[in-house]
């Protein structure tokens, strides 16, 4: 999210990147929702790339979200003063925690109907059905996906910038270029949105893998039920795949996000 663009423009540089990292990365989130619910991984494609079309319709609208409300917060903090001055560290993290959890009330029902498919296979639109049977399921993991998507937003929109800006202040010789501490700044923020977030995603999957409540019932439940099966390491079941995602990710929509954002609405960069 830029402080040089309006919410209409974040929210279209959002939704082009979101799209983007999913059609990349697709396979690191099969792999890792099978690890957290104790699934076989396979490697055949098709079974890799069941639910991208939700996949990408969640990153899409939740970049989207995240980007459009998290640019409308850095005008608010800054009082206006967004093109004239950095944020500070705090304020980038709560900017970015507050855009991620409002995007989880969209982001929750896409990745259930993902986390159906790739469990069951069958339709897109056979999933939907299945699930709206029972209402109140559409919004299974909410919990566990609000306080993910907060920690994820902050961890890939708001510390990269702040760590490039602050190795090419520190070390010039080194990092000359945006560029150059693009890598760095991915790898810390991706490791931090990673490890951070991973108990409560796997709650989450865990919840919307098993829509049936066979064994996860409500959040605290199915904590409970992971945490008496396995203990603290089985709240990260999945975080290398997870992380190597994120690690990706964090430089993708990084990289992208400025890129398009330029591309886009050069106007706002003069």
């Amino acid at each position: 999210m830029s402080s040089k663009l309006n919410e209409l423009q974040n929210a279209t540089v959002g939704m082009t990147v979101g799209v983007i990292e999913v059609l990349i990365l697709q396979p690191f989130n099969y792999a890792k929702n099978m690890a957290q619910q104790r699934q076989p991984i396979q490697l055949n494609p098709m079974i890799m790339y069941r639910g991208v079309g939700a996949n990408a319709v969640n990153m899409g609208s939740c970049t989207m979200i995240q980007f459009a409300v998290g640019g409308k917060l850095k005008h608010i903090v800054t009082g206006g003063e967004a093109k004239t001055r950095h944020l500070t560290l705090a304020e980038e993290m709560i900017c970015g925690i507050g855009a991620g959890a409002v995007s989880g009330l969209v982001g929750s029902p896409l990745e259930l109907i993902m986390i159906q498919q790739q469990r069951k296979g069958g339709g897109t639109v056979d999933t939907i059905k299945n699930i709206i049977k029972n209402p109140p399921d559409v919004y299974r993991g909410l919990l566990g996906c609000a306080i993910r998507e907060a920690l994820w937003t902050c961890g890939y929109l708001s510390i990269p910038p702040v760590v490039r800006r602050t190795l090419m202040e520190k070390y010039p010789d080194t990092f000359t270029s945006n560029d150059k501490a693009r890598v760095p700044a991915a790898l810390l923020g991706g490791l931090f949105a990673c490890y951070l977030t991973q108990w409560a995603d796997t709650i989450k999957t865990c919840m919307q893998g098993d829509i049936e409540r066979t064994t996860y019932g409500t959040f605290s439940a199915s904590a409970r039920h992971i945490w008496a099966e396995s203990g603290i390491p089985g709240f990260y079941r999945g975080a290398t795949f997870r992380y190597g995602r994120m690690a990706c990710a964090v430089f993708i929509m990084d990289y992208s996000a400025e890129f398009f954002a330029k591309l886009m609405y050069p106007n706002a960069f003069a």
